[in-house]
């Protein structure tokens, strides 16, 4: 089987699916060159001996163990680091000083440098560091595979910290099951959970946003900032020890209750996996791990990234994708996460990191602009990530479109399942910024929300995190500005409210009803959370005020914020129910795309959606196209009192369709009749 799979991704046997696309046919030498070189890096990597996934155990390997049973157990420590010349460990355990009983030792003819120590010498939560030697100079280093990293709260240095409690945590739950058809993610931050301006905790997410997130509907919690990073406004997206779990948020054991917690409601939990960069930091980063420039990262300006201003992987090292395919396969073993957003696929990708590219054809994908060893390496990832749980998921954040990024293995592609449609939310922000409400694309609306190629899956949202980072807006805020904070609540009438309040509910349905695979929202955005995203840091007077959530906006009976939450769960039951129901639930159809009118209609399995987008005009016994012999009832809509609408539409009602002549084919078509008020979207079921 595996030799079989080999022969159709290196190209020997079936065309790939990617050449459908009549356009890549001129570099089908180049695609199938690419994961031949894929399957040809990982046998020469496992040397026919295991699986891909057997050998990425670097995490087993380095790093500090206890080896052995009975009388034979001890620490045992090792360290990759080629251009060292010496190296102890130095901690708690020894009074902080260069001690021979922990001098670390290379093994001949290796760059690999091991100590073994008794087993009453180091116990649990007992900090240490890495004093290391190399030619011309000296430094204090984080292990590379430190497990846990905490920081002293007077000095704010880090340490790496032995975790190996007596009991160890005991798993009560099992995965759940991985969803058939569309999925549903809930993007958060576990720091900028609480309401109170601090950071708040793994154990306070268990305990206060699992339930949220549940009751709202979702099945899959997408966690950002887990991998520890020293610098908390980085977003977690400078990281600096790659196999620990942040403990600004707690400890190792609290992540643990946290995912398993969640899979006892039934959810599933993947995070942002963060490869293609990593924080310059020396002392408790990778950056000049072993006075090298290059141990990790390409030497010299190759090396950093000039955006981020971050150090730059080399994908072609074998120590290097050793290192980080172990890191895929740990976070799935250690603490049970069903998969990986990856983040800055564009930047791995790319030798310029796609800065300023507009990727506007195909030969920007096969000019030698691409990192080979990157786009292999990525290969191999999702290799190992999908045989260490198949039932794993893995999403890129790419926004270059290069063909092939979420195409299988098979079929010569990295093998993603889902990429992230990033266009989306730019699409959204547009309108809602520059377009005027009666200029809105209707047809341009459906093409945008539905264009992903045909061999992948992906992740529509109208706005994750980003869009609200420093010097952004949350699509609400964007869309009433300062009214926000003077007519939200419902005994108030202001236009520019009813105006938002519509088309954040208009927009979230659009998108989650054409979504190409899954749906996402970032927490709090589903009731329009105001303002925008702000990490405390010295530009701001350290101010915790716009990186937390105000979920009392979210549970008072009085304020608009309320019907749009519930909207958003009523929204999320009725999408999910319809993909579980035994009608087909593929590829939305479209039935009307009216520009004049500004009405929307298309059909997806046993749900019809008609949107009208006008913004003054209502419209009475409208008629929406609908397959034949079909009846049709009201499920839900926009315009409910529930939900902070009008209630201008009747619910519960069924809709008989009517045959009528189109005059543009002089042709019989079966019609149903609807009322449609301005700004408002309804929804009926099959019935």
């Amino acid at each position: 089987m595996a030799a079989e799979r080999h022969a159709r991704a290196s190209g020997r046997s079936d065309p790939v699916r990617l050449l459908d696309d009549s356009g890549l046919k001129p570099y089908e030498t180049a695609i199938r060159g690419r994961s031949r070189r894929a399957f040809d890096r990982a046998a020469v990597l496992t040397q026919g001996q295991c699986s891909l996934a057997d050998w990425a155990n670097a995490h087993h390997y380095y790093g500090l163990h206890v080896e052995g049973k009975g009388r034979q157990r001890a620490w045992v420590f090792r360290e990759w680091a080629p251009h060292a010349t010496s190296m102890w460990l130095v901690g708690d355990f020894n009074g902080w000083r260069i001690d021979p009983d922990f001098e670390v030792f290379r093994i001949p003819g290796t760059d690999v440098w091991e100590r073994r120590i008794a087993i009453d010498r180091i116990h649990h939560g007992e900090k240490f560091h890495l004093e290391m030697r190399w030619d011309g100079g000296h430094g204090e280093r984080i292990p590379a595979y430190a497990r846990y990293v905490t920081q002293d709260p007077s000095t704010k240095l880090f340490s790496a910290c032995v975790w190996a409690p007596p009991r160890p945590y005991r798993w009560k739950h099992t995965q759940p099951l991985k969803p058939s058809k569309s999925r549903f993610i809930y993007e958060a931050h576990v720091g900028m959970a609480s309401e109170e301006g601090r950071v708040a905790t793994y154990a306070e997410f268990r305990d206060h946003m699992l339930p949220r997130i549940a009751a709202a509907g979702y099945d899959t919690v997408q966690l950002m900032a887990i991998m520890e990073h020293p610098y908390y406004g980085s977003f977690g997206y400078h990281v600096s020890s790659f196999f620990a779990a942040s403990s600004r948020f707690g400890t190792p054991d609290d992540l643990k209750s946290l995912v398993d917690t969640a899979h006892g409601m039934g959810l599933r939990v993947i995070m942002d996996l963060v490869h293609s960069h990593a924080v310059p930091n020396e002392r408790d980063g990778l950056s000049r791990f072993d006075g090298t420039d290059y141990q990790y990262f390409h030497s010299g300006s190759k090396g950093w990234h000039s955006a981020w201003g971050s150090r730059c992987f080399d994908y072609g090292k074998t120590d290097v994708i050793h290192f980080l395919l172990s890191n895929c396969k740990f976070w799935l073993e250690e603490y049970g996460f069903d998969g990986y957003r990856f983040d800055g696929i564009t930047s791995m990708l790319f030798w310029n990191h796609g800065l300023g590219d507009a990727f506007t054809n195909y030969g920007m994908y096969f000019n030698g602009s691409v990192d080979d060893d990157a786009w292999v390496y990525l290969q191999l990832a999702n290799r190992v990530i999908h045989e260490t749980r198949p039932d794993a998921i893995t999403i890129a954040e790419d926004v270059s479109g290069m063909p092939g990024v979420a195409a299988p293995v098979a079929d010569c592609g990295i093998g993603f399942d889902y990429r992230m449609a990033m266009g989306e939310p730019d699409f959204w922000f547009h309108l809602a910024e520059k377009v005027p409400d009666d200029n809105w694309p209707m047809g341009g609306l459906f093409w945008e929300l539905t264009n992903h190629r045909a061999e992948e899956r992906v992740v529509s949202y109208v706005e994750s995190h980003d869009q609200a980072l420093v010097g952004g807006k949350t699509f609400f805020f964007q869309c009433v500005d300062r009214e926000i904070y003077r007519g939200m609540r419902k005994d108030e009438q202001n236009l520019v409210i009813d105006r938002g309040v519509a088309l954040h509910k208009m927009a979230r349905l659009a998108t989650a009803a054409l979504n190409g695979g899954a749906y996402l929202n970032f927490m709090g955005n589903e009731f329009g959370h105001p303002e925008w995203i702000d990490f405390p840091r010295a530009e701001n007077g350290w101010d915790y005020s716009h990186a937390r959530r105000q979920w009392s906006l979210r549970d008072d009976p009085a304020l608009r914020f309320k019907g749009l939450g519930d909207f958003d769960a009523a929204m999320i039951e009725a999408l999910k129910n319809a993909a579980d129901a035994p009608r087909p639930y593929s590829l939305p159809v479209k039935l009307v795309d009216n520009e004049p009118d500004k009405v929307l209609a298309f059909v997806r399995g046993e749900l019809l959606f008609v949107l009208n987008f006008n913004p003054t005009q209502s419209f009475t016994g409208y008629g929406v196209l609908v397959p034949p012999a079909t009846r049709w009832r009201h499920l839900f809509d926009t315009d409910e009192v529930r939900f902070g609408g009008q209630g201008r539409i009747q619910s519960g009602v069924t809709y008989e369709p009517v045959l009528v002549r189109d005059a543009t084919h002089n042709e019989l078509v079966q019609q149903i009749r609807l009322y449609l008020p301005s700004r408002t979207a309804i929804v009926l079921r099959l019935s």
